[in-house]
């Protein structure tokens, strides 16, 4: 195992002084994602990590890039934290399972050659998947301050074919439960996963996936006349229903259909008919233009839900989708782009029906086509009167500006010992 370690960052700055050390003491997070801009879970950690820091500091993100072949961004400084990244050269198995199970020690070591040394760290904030023995006891032990997890889901059975025998899902539920047997307090996205760890004593502070509402540019979306545009961005997997969004869409009219639109991000069409609940014969019956873009980039997702009138999400109700919080509806509000969706999680605090979207009976077919049907029916006052709702919407409940006060308080040492 090589570790390569990159710093990037705040350098010299005019509240902490010389790079990596620091007036008083701030919040260390740990991730091992293609941070800060790669995936939803590195998006939420991005805005959590500088909602964290109280005024005049920065949060100290020690990241290890994942071994998938892909490269750190090239970037001299993240807006708000100081980062490390390292690095492990060599993708053969034997060499990421060193460096996962050496990952505490090569967070210690990356930290001390940045200068940083325990009395610098007031907290650790600890992502749920990352929540092992060793990594709780290493940190503990070492850094002598407390330890918060940050829990952004909580998967069931049902989401993988495999059940009880996916690996992924396993290693979930163990960090789970070693997390309500170690540690005193937690993050967690949503009301229903908060009280999951309230009863098992951990307090708790429900923080919704964060954005950074700045990164958004105005709305570009055209004249309803032309034409209604719908856009799905993400992975559905088994998490989000494709098959009835398509099912919904083929029970318009003819003429309904030819007005609209639906563009689907971050998926291709063998893609969704290989790992969702699609059914690709559904297509067929689809006279609707229906355009397959496979992954794209960030950049790409802003432009789209710029240009679109409506983001659409269908999810099952209660389990994993009443656990965690869809983090493309916030982006979607911040680029006022108004949601097309069933009320799931948390959501019906956040969108109210004809305000900042609209808002679905249930998560059928019918439920879609009435849904779009609504839409078709719009004028373009009206869009831009829940556009507007939206981007409100958006930088008073989800901008990482709103929640600072609360998420620093909360990760105030102070507040209560772990």
């Amino acid at each position: 195992m090589n570790d390569q370690t990159t710093v990037l960052g705040a350098g010299q700055d005019r509240q902490n002084g010389p790079a990596g050390r620091v007036d008083r003491p701030r919040p260390l997070l740990i991730g091992h994602y293609r941070f800060p801009y790669g995936d939803a879970t590195s998006n939420r950690l991005l805005q959590l990590a500088r909602s964290a820091a109280p005024h005049g500091t920065h949060t100290l993100v020690v990241n290890d890039w994942p071994c998938d072949g892909s490269t750190p961004p090239r970037r001299d400084e993240v807006a708000g934290i100081e980062l490390i990244t390292m690095r492990t050269r060599g993708g053969n198995r034997i060499a990421r399972m060193s460096a996962r199970l050496a990952r505490p020690v090569r967070v210690l070591r990356a930290m001390r050659r940045r200068g940083v040394v325990r009395g610098d760290v007031s907290v650790v904030l600890l992502p749920m998947a990352m929540m092992t023995v060793g990594t709780w006891a290493v940190l503990r032990l070492t850094l002598r301050c407390p330890v918060v997890v940050d829990a952004s889901e909580r998967h069931d059975r049902r989401q993988f074919r495999r059940g009880w025998l996916t690996p992924y899902f396993v290693r979930h539920r163990w960090s789970t439960f070693l997390a309500t047997r170690l540690v005193h307090r937690a993050i967690a996205v949503s009301t229903t996963l908060g009280g999951y760890f309230e009863r098992r004593g951990l307090d708790v502070l429900v923080v919704p996936p964060q954005v950074d509402c700045d990164e958004f540019a105005e709305s570009r979306a055209p004249s309803l006349s032309g034409g209604l545009r719908l856009l799905y961005a993400g992975t559905p997997g088994r998490k989000d229903m494709l098959d009835v969004i398509l099912r919904g869409i083929s029970q318009l009219t003819p003429q309904e259909q030819a007005r609209v639109h639906l563009t689907i991000a971050g998926v291709t069409r063998d893609a969704a008919a290989a790992l969702s609940d699609l059914d690709v014969s559904v297509l067929d019956a689809v006279s609707a233009p229906v355009t397959f873009l496979g992954r794209v980039p960030r950049d790409t997702v802003l432009t789209l839900l710029s240009e679109s009138h409506f983001s659409l999400l269908v999810r099952p109700t209660g389990g994993y989708a009443a656990h965690g919080f869809p983090s493309k509806v916030p982006e979607s509000l911040s680029a006022g782009c108004p949601v097309l969706l069933n009320h799931t999680s948390d959501l019906a605090s956040y969108v109210r029906d004809g305000v900042e979207g609209l808002v679905l009976d249930g998560n059928a077919p019918d439920d879609v086509r009435r849904g779009i049907e609504r839409a078709l029916r719009l004028r373009d006052e009206d869009w831009a009167a829940m556009s507007r709702a939206a981007r409100g919407r958006a930088r008073d409940s989800f901008d990482h500006r709103a929640w600072r006060e609360r998420v620093a308080a909360f990760l105030d040492p102070r507040g209560a010992a772990s």
